[in-house]
């Protein structure tokens, strides 16, 4: 089971650094108007979300796993911090789904939105990295 939990750390760490990223790529796409630069940013973004797509499903994977585990440990009283957990884990799962019609729009030249709004957006994943760490670490409820 350590195994397991180390690998999903690993897969965690590589999923979050993908979607502190892309949005970081996004921005400069926002401000790009130089065609080569722009093709090589879109190029960039492209793969890291593959990337970020494959390191999510063995994250998720291993999530599951461990869950699956550890079934009978979860079930009694003091365990809510885990559903917050899991609440919070389908909200990263829609913030990284919500990358790519964002992406999608980079390549067709349709992006409306200004590099300020992807900055505020790149904050989104910090914010609930850091509550699901600490529901993890603390276990409050």
């Amino acid at each position: 089971m350590l195994w397991i939990k180390a690998l999903h750390i690993v897969f965690i760490a590589s999923w979050f650094a993908g979607l502190f990223y892309l949005p970081r790529i996004f921005v400069n796409l926002a401000q790009e108007t130089e065609l080569v630069a722009r093709e090589r940013l879109l190029g960039m973004a492209r793969r890291l979300y593959r990337f970020t797509g494959i390191t999510a499903l063995a994250a998720l994977g291993s999530g599951l796993w461990l869950l699956a585990l550890t079934w009978q440990f979860w079930r009694g009283p003091g365990n809510g911090w885990l559903h917050a957990k899991i609440f919070l884990v389908l909200l990263v799962i829609g913030y990284h789904h919500a990358c790519g019609p964002l992406l999608k729009k980079f390549e067709l030249g349709k992006n409306t939105r200004s590099h300020v709004w992807f900055r505020w957006f790149n904050e989104v994943p910090v914010l609930l990295l850091l509550a699901i760490v600490i529901l993890v670490v603390v276990k409050p409820f």
